[in-house]
């Protein structure tokens, strides 16, 4: 009897131990693979997959994903979650315009769709990469029950970890691999919450046991108080106001520069805004993209709304900049508790002065592009936009220093990355809630180099938080800076000092 036993709970053994291989060597699900793109006519360099997953039958949820599998060895390499900002603007912008497979360039023609080629520093090159729409309602994500575009940031979480989840159900063979999150602007709340998600879900047991390894925060919106305090030192050490306006401001405002504290410091504040309204507010050093179908005059008007608008002011002009990735107008109004306007809802539907968005609006409204990569039809979801204004979105998760705290202090890795020209979520305040954390630092303040040269500048503290910023780039870091941006990128997934 006891040789039976014991061979029966072999055999369970053994069938459990086949179940649990033939799980995790499945192949990804062959009706997502993309053989194919319009634009592009050579061999993709590694496999690339595509299509929803419907996290809610019920409500009928839909979050559209572009998967491309590492270039290096896909069944090690890390997951990489990518997530852009907005709110409301569609992770394809990190795809076609920052660090995604391709590279692509306008039509030769008229009515022609970009033409595309291989991106030599594209993050495929270290990693495998998960492009996500997200939340839903954003880009080519969709539901079917229309109060489901009415979204925070906690339920945001939720969605994207339910996504997650199922995804790696469908991919099965990517679970022992290391997970990251990483994302920028806006994604600096969507990374942290989610994580934190990630984590809950890992401590509760939660099926599949995803592999989470830490998070990257590009220029990432983080704290009220922080990001609106960053403006006008940031300013100051550019050489963007004078000394004696910046002496004036933190005399009159007493160190508080988005609430202001008496009518001699808005006037002060308002002082700073004459000086920078005209530039590139994503980045200084960049000059302005004027659309032809654009109205010739850059000092545009707009009506903010009543949660945006300052005692006795309605209106204020526009800062500009090449292209738009979230939500940065005006200056001096950080993300705070309650609703947060997108672009098009801010901008009452209008072009966004100095945005150019037209190969990727292009290529995504294409029939050919979209049966490719197994998105529904216009007729279906409606045209794809950067940043949409079908969202009306809640920003209700509050500060990300705690979410910070909670992550580093339990040993999971951060990399907090500041494009050290972006005027949107200047680095200036990323550095200082860094520091607030009061961590012990490791690795003092040191240059880090590329090639030879100076790329930036970091400093490491204890919990594997490290701050680091990317001289000379925009808020966008992967766009202005490719080089620099993939080798910090692969440094920090494989652990090794930057």
């Amino acid at each position: 009897m006891a040789k039976a036993t014991t061979l029966c709970s072999y055999k369970l053994i053994c069938h459990c131990l086949f179940f649990s291989f033939a799980v995790l060597t499945r192949a990804a699900p062959e009706d997502a693979l993309i053989t194919q793109l319009p634009g592009f006519s050579a061999n993709f360099p590694s496999n690339h997959y595509s299509g929803y997953v419907n996290i809610d039958q019920s409500h009928g949820k839909n979050l559209f994903y572009y998967f491309v599998e590492s270039e290096g060895n896909p069944s090690e390499d890390p997951v990489v979650l990518w997530l852009n900002g907005g709110p409301g603007c569609s992770s394809f912008d990190g795809f076609i315009y920052e660090h995604g497979p391709f590279n692509f360039e306008e039509a030769k023609m008229k009515g022609g769709l970009p033409q595309m080629h291989l991106n030599p520093y594209s993050w495929s090159k270290v990693s495998n990469i998960i492009y996500l729409d997200s939340p839903v309602g954003v880009g080519l994500s969709y539901s079917k029950t229309p109060s489901d575009y009415s979204i925070g940031d906690l339920q945001t979480a939720l969605d994207t970890h339910a996504f997650l989840l199922k995804w790696f159900e469908l991919y099965p063979e990517f679970l022992p691999n290391p997970l990251f999150i990483a994302g920028e602007s806006y994604a600096g709340i969507y990374v942290p919450t989610l994580s934190y998600e990630v984590v809950k879900g890992i401590d509760a047991g939660t099926q599949p046991v995803l592999n989470f390894k830490g998070y990257l925060v590009g220029n990432g919106v983080t704290d009220d108080e922080f990001d609106g305090n960053a403006l006008v030192p940031f300013a100051h050490g550019m050489g963007l106001i004078s000394d004696e306006l910046y002496e004036e401001v933190k005399t009159e405002c007493k160190g508080n520069f988005y609430i202001p504290v008496s009518d001699v410091c808005e006037r002060k504040l308002d002082k700073v805004d004459e000086n920078l309204q005209y530039l590139n507010i994503y980045n200084i050093l960049e000059p302005c993209y004027h659309s032809p179908y654009a109205a010739e005059n850059t000092d545009i008007k707009i009506r903010l709304p009543s949660s945006f608008q300052k005692l006795g002011e309605t209106d204020r002009p526009l800062g500009v900049r090449k292209r738009m990735f979230g939500r940065a107008w005006p200056l001096r109004a950080p993300v705070r508790d309650g609703i947060v306007p997108t672009w098009p809802q801010l901008l009452n539907g209008e072009t966004v002065p100095c945005t150019n968005d037209e190969v990727a609006t292009t290529w995504l409204n294409d029939a050919a592009v979209r049966k490719a990569i197994h998105a529904e039809e216009e007729t279906v979801i409606g045209n794809w936009e950067l940043c949409t204004d079908r969202i009306y979105y809640d920003h209700d998760a509050g500060s990300m220093i705690t979410y910070h705290k909670n992550l580093t202090s339990r040993g999971y890795r951060a990399l907090i990355f500041s494009g050290d020209h972006d005027m949107c979520v200047p680095y200036t305040g990323s550095e200082a809630w860094t520091r607030s954390l009061g961590y012990k630092i490791v690795d003092e303040w040191r240059p880090w180099m590329f090639n030879g040269q100076v790329a930036g500048y970091l400093q490491g503290y204890e919990n594997n938080l490290t701050f680091l910023t990317i001289k000379g780039s925009g808020h966008t870091v992967p766009e202005y800076k490719p080089q620099e941006a993939l080798e910090f990128y692969s440094k920090f997934l494989a652990g090794k000092t930057i």
